[in-house]
């Protein structure tokens, strides 16, 4: 499930700092490990695990199989956002509705069910 806010900067002091205020809103629970590509944008990961209490965990190089979730949302992702794209000039609510949207798509993969639906069910 996308959810999140705008990065708000660039680079690993505004992911953490988005990354850790995006975290609160998902059950305790939900939030005790992350498993992250090996991109740059979480160089800070010590410094988040520390804020967070969440350990971070990346995936070993060109294997796009162990973040199947990261990889399976970033076609339809691409759909609103071309990759490169600064996601700094849309706004909160812009990136919201997008989260929103794919949240609400039906997934082969989820039996034609939405991430919205499943994680609903798994916190029930």
């Amino acid at each position: 499930m996308k959810n999140g806010s705008a990065l708000g900067g660039y680079g690993a002091v505004a992911m953490n700092k988005a990354l850790a205020a995006s975290m609160t809103t998902i059950p305790a629970q939900l939030r005790k490990t992350l498993t992250w590509d090996r991109g740059k944008e979480l160089a800070g990961h010590a410094q988040f695990t520390l804020d967070t209490g969440t350990r971070v965990f990346f995936a070993d190089p060109h294997t796009p199989w162990q973040l199947p979730t990261n990889e399976n949302t970033n076609g339809p992702l691409r759909q609103y956002f071309p990759k490169g794209t600064d996601l700094s000039r849309w706004s909160a609510e812009d990136l919201g509705a997008v989260a929103l949207a794919l949240n609400n798509r039906p997934r082969k993969k989820l039996g034609w069910n939405t991430p919205a639906e499943v994680f609903s069910e798994r916190l029930r």
